[in-house]
């Protein structure tokens, strides 16, 4: 092992767990400090915990560390959403026309762990748990941590910091508390918040519903969703508002109040869940929000990474994958500029600032769609359009979320780009009457499609460009 830098990590989630295995393999010291208990030993997802949806860009970063077929083994795959309408009848929209792509559904904690676990196996990781960062010194590059056992406060220096302790992140706050320099920071929270119920396993341990899809049950002002877990089990989370609308979380306060609201607006789900009162309020309402910062760090000493940086709704299942890629972007960096931390940390803000801010837009963006569109028939209809051109020409039509989520080597500020500006082409296209799915399209036909896709789209990048839209 060769002599570098002493790393400290604020943070063991899944950002903090996979840099510290990244950079024990590189040779680096590295110590870890996390708040909240070995998640091995506690079980401390107590609902606040949404399932992840683990695709390409994430599995491409736990392949660079070895971890990916671990991974595999705790991974159920999704391959496309079924969507429950208040009649309890469903349709399917997969997520690719091309064969074989799928997101992946997986346990947080789980997955935590596995990344802890091969972390410790190397003699230069040391991770404590149950202890707190109060704040961060910038000047002396000294974090203080509190342990919830003893309640005694440490000061612990490191050559280099991580701040990998997500929205709420310490070292963030002592960027802006500190004013040591001009630090840009904004977090804008839905109006809506979530709440995570449960469907059980039926009596022989199986899933009572498809374990093949991503469940919606879109309703516009609101909005269930269920992944399924390996125990046979779904995971369901409700999204909906803190105080507007009929139904809201400071009005659905009594037994009554919340089963009228199930069995008018999710009736089929409500026959699955048999605590609903309980879990409802019982299970705390977590809020839901977008972080953006600048810069990510200071004096080439500190680095902010995952979400502590950028926290984005999990509207995209990308919070996971985008911090995971943060990782893998982290180390190619490393490749070009190791032993140059100013070379290294600008170079990496300069490709991951302008992708992250565009995965947090996605993701609002994903938020409407999912609650108010995909059961829209002029949704149904691009979606349908866009899985026909994936079919016929899988290596030249790829649909915004197919960039997004099952190419991950399109960075996401030009999927956002390119995706956009498809879409527009060939909404404009539905609605001039010029292509229609009302029957089945030859191959021709459907090159035909493509061209005029293509083309309008490309002149939509053009249009924007001149516009400075992009």
């Amino acid at each position: 092992m060769s002599t570098k830098d002493n790393i400290l990590i604020i943070g063991a989630g899944l950002c903090g767990s996979l840099l510290a295995l990244r950079l024990a393999q590189r040779g680096y010291k590295v110590t870890v400090y996390e708040s909240r208990p070995d998640l091995r030993k506690v079980d401390i997802s107590a609902g606040r915990s949404i399932n992840l949806a683990l695709s390409d860009r994430g599995f491409k970063a736990l392949r660079l560390a070895g971890v990916d077929k671990l991974a595999k083994e705790i991974c159920i795959p999704m391959y496309g959403r079924l969507i429950h309408d208040k009649e309890g009848n469903t349709f399917n929209s997969n997520y690719s026309g091309r064969e074989g792509e799928y997101i992946n559904s997986i346990s947080r904690g789980d997955l935590n762990a596995i990344l802890l676990t091969e972390a410790e196996k190397h003699e230069n990781v040391t991770i404590y748990f149950n202890k707190k960062c109060k704040r961060v010194s910038l000047e002396n590059n000294e974090a203080t941590f509190k342990c919830y056992t003893t309640q005694e406060e440490t000061k612990v220096k490191g050559d280099v910091i991580f701040g990998a302790d997500g929205a709420g992140s310490s070292l963030r706050k002592s960027y802006y508390l500190e004013r040591k320099f001009l630090f840009s920071y904004s977090q804008n929270y839905l109006t809506h918040g979530y709440k995570e119920l449960e469907i059980p396993a039926d009596a022989l341990g199986n899933h009572q519903i498809s374990k093949d899809h991503l469940h919606i049950w879109p309703r516009g002002d609101y909005m269930l969703i269920a992944l399924p877990n390996l125990d046979g089990s779904f995971t369901v989370t409700l999204f909906l508002s803190y105080d507007e609308g009929e139904y809201n979380f400071n009005n659905l306060t009594s037994e009554e109040a919340i089963t009228t609201f199930f069995q008018k607006e999710f009736p089929d789900a409500l026959a699955l869940i048999p605590s609903i009162k309980d879990e409802f309020v019982n299970n705390p309402t977590g809020a839901l929000g977008t972080v953006k910062c600048s810069p990510w760090s200071y004096q080439n000493k500190t680095l902010l990474i995952g979400d502590a940086a950028h926290a984005i709704v999990p509207f995209y299942g990308q919070g996971m994958n985008a911090s995971f890629e943060d990782v893998l972007v982290f180390d190619s960096m490393l490749d070009m500029y190791e032993g140059d931390w100013e070379k290294v940390f600008k170079a990496y803000e300069q490709n991951r600032k302008q992708n992250t801010d565009a995965i947090a837009d996605l993701a609002i963006d994903n938020y409407y769609e999912m609650r108010d569109h995909v059961a829209n028939p002029l949704f149904k209809e691009k979606r349908k359009i866009e899985m026909d051109l994936e079919k016929a020409f899988p290596e030249h039509y790829f649909s915004k979320y197919s960039m997004v989520t099952f190419n991950e080597n399109i960075p996401y500020a030009e999927a956002m780009n390119i995706g956009r500006a498809q879409d527009k082409a060939l909404l404009n296209l539905i609605a001039d009457d010029e292509v229609s799915t009302s029957l089945e399209m030859t191959t021709k036909e459907l090159e035909i499609i493509l061209k005029k896709v293509q083309e309008q789209t490309n002149e939509i990048l053009e249009e924007d460009k001149i516009a400075g839209l992009k």
